[in-house]
């Protein structure tokens, strides 16, 4: 076994229960902080497979963090794993929310706190959008690819400007169904079946 598949169900159940601890901004914040401790630092799945997973925990339903960790553990240990990542990720934010249920009243009244969370609210903008970046980085730039991407950002923001509700689960069908035709006419140009 090499370094990397020494991974254990507590060392799993403990990464995880650190990035649910220290990551504000839930799912798609935790992405960057997944990528950076999972392909980075462990090298427990590669970058492909992360952003295969990505895509699969954004389709599925869910919160996004909570799949990926269930696929990470998964991944390195089978469903015993999967359960370890999966509740080292979700009990901080059990534990934490039901604390602050006891005193949230209270505890949105202190000036310092509120000022605090309106500060955290501009941390999190940044760090989902490093996120994003970062996905986008790692997508093979083939002309598909790019006229999907343009294509979901500028119905995204017309949607954001018209105040329309556009499903992520739409926008995901959308560019799957492009994904097929465009597959299949290729694959008939070239002789293959449709």
């Amino acid at each position: 076994m090499t370094a990397e598949e020494k991974s254990t169900i507590p060392e799993l159940f403990l990464t995880f229960f650190r990035i649910g601890l220290f990551t504000f901004g839930g799912g798609y914040a935790m992405i960057s902080i997944i990528d950076d401790t999972c392909v980075s630092r462990k090298k427990w799945i590669t970058s492909d497979e992360m952003l295969d997973m990505t895509v699969v925990a954004e389709s599925t339903p869910g919160p996004i963090a909570i799949n990926c960790a269930t696929y990470v553990g998964y991944r390195r240990r089978g469903l015993a794993g999967a359960v370890a990542a999966t509740l080292g990720v979700v009990l901080p934010s059990f534990f934490i929310i039901l604390l602050i249920s006891f005193f949230l009243n209270r505890f949105l009244e202190i000036k310092w706190v509120a000022g605090a969370f309106r500060g955290i609210r501009l941390a999190v903008g940044i760090i989902i959008a490093d996120a994003g970046i970062k996905l986008i980085k790692k997508i093979n730039m083939k002309p598909l690819a790019v006229v999907i991407l343009v294509c979901a950002a500028a119905l995204m923001l017309v949607s954001e400007f018209l105040s329309l509700h556009i499903p992520t689960f739409v926008m995901l069908a959308g560019a799957a169904v492009v994904g097929i035709a465009v597959a299949a006419v290729a694959g008939t140009g070239k002789g293959g079946k449709a």
